[in-house]
């Protein structure tokens, strides 16, 4: 599965997840609490927001967008036509923290290569859905222009996720940081437009509030790195301790490319796991949004033979979720499935990972599943050769 290309997959989830990114506090590096005198929730980005606006009120996104369509690797030069003061800020940010470790980011790659068969169904069938019931992300996204089109939003958005997880994300020859800095430019460009929606503004928790701060890029970088963290070695899915921070580092230059400051971001796995039980995990809750959303994006699936019934499919996401979240969902109960899940999971993994040493019943159903749902991911962007992320200039009609 590794070896599937990298622009042969749709969108389904990794996608799914990564939207808007969003969450909590940074805490001070060793307890997870909130750095003092400062407020992540009131945190923005405030170089790119200026200039967004001017772009989008002097009508300059369509052209950027277009001259954008070539810049797609690390290594490529800003590509021309670009107006100045945008070309002067990117030159600027387009490249790694100086507190980068290449190794380690080299290292996490690795990892996400071996461990990509547990990566696609827990950002696709775990955070991409989680986000859906994490109501400001939910209603952000279901109001902003992408919402109208799940495919189209979901194919954009995924292409973060894969560029991230690939060999050579940080490297030269990768797109990773090309790709982080226009997701930048997308949020900025929302943080702008979306307070204008009259549809968002009578849902938000807090109207007059920019979506979009550090604070919410924390909260689903918690419902990405952090929870992938967490059930994988729910799962025990065997992991060193130097691959288990160089994961985590591959995550903290990531949101920082985002615009997540310094002070915010976790510096070990027991921060963030602290951070996300105080930020992420008393948020989750049910909204209109949230549950149309979820429909859009499971129903993806029908473009695909999954090998498996929908009923299993809506148990596998209980399973990783929870069945409180499922019932939030109106996931309809399939007990039959649920019992092969919850049983045929785990010994599933134990065979994948050289821990059982007969191949439990199932497993070729399950390796099915997975394989579907990878191609699901690696179908539908567009272009072998464009990043497929454009600037909005408008909000859902």
């Amino acid at each position: 599965m590794s070896n599937l290309s990298r622009r042969n997959v749709l969108s389904l989830g990794v996608a799914l997840g990564l939207v808007s990114v969003a969450g909590a506090a940074q805490a001070a590096a060793s307890t997870g609490s909130a750095a003092a005198g400062t407020d992540p929730w009131w945190a923005w980005d405030d170089e790119v927001d200026s200039l967004l606006v001017g772009l989008l009120q002097n009508g300059q996104v369509p052209a950027v967008n277009t001259a954008m369509r070539s810049w797609v690797n690390n290594r490529d030069a800003l590509p021309s036509g670009l107006p100045a003061n945008l070309a002067t800020y990117l030159q600027k940010v387009n490249k790694l923290p100086s507190w980068a470790n290449r190794d380690k980011l080299r290292l996490a790659a690795d990892f996400n290569r071996r461990k990509d068969t547990y990566l696609f169904m827990l950002y696709g069938l775990g955070s991409g859905i989680m986000s859906t019931v994490i109501p400001r992300e939910a209603k952000s996204v279901y109001w902003s222009a992408g919402g109208a089109d799940m495919q189209d939003r979901a194919a954009k958005t995924f292409t973060f996720g894969y560029d991230l997880s690939e060999l050579n994300a940080f490297e030269p020859s990768g797109q990773f940081v090309v790709t982080a800095n226009k997701t930048r430019l997308v949020h900025a460009a929302v943080r702008h437009l979306l307070p204008q929606s009259p549809h968002w503004s009578a849902v938000a928790d807090e109207p007059n509030r920019i979506p979009i701060s550090n604070g919410d890029i924390l909260v689903t970088f918690h419902s990405l790195g952090t929870f992938v963290h967490k059930k994988l070695k729910d799962w025990r899915v065997p992991m060193t301790a130097a691959e288990e921070d160089a994961f985590l580092h591959s995550w903290q230059v990531a949101i920082y490319l985002l615009g997540v400051r310094e002070e915010f971001i976790p510096q070990t796995w027991a921060a963030a796991h602290a951070q996300s039980a105080q930020v992420l995990t008393p948020i989750l809750a049910p909204s209109t949004e949230g549950r149309d959303l979820a429909e859009d994006l499971l129903g993806l699936t029908a473009q695909i033979d999954l090998g498996v019934t929908r009923g299993f499919l809506n148990e596998f996401v209980r399973y990783v979720l929870s069945d409180e979240i499922g019932d939030w969902l109106g996931l309809r109960r399939d007990y039959a499935a649920a019992a092969l899940v919850r049983t045929g999971w785990p010994t599933y993994i134990a065979f994948r990972e050289g821990l059982l040493p007969i191949m439990p019943v199932g497993f070729y159903m399950f390796d099915q599943f997975i394989r579907a749902i990878a191609m699901l991911f690696l179908n539908g962007v567009n272009s072998p050769t464009t990043t497929p992320i454009t600037i909005p200039t408008g909000n859902r009609a």
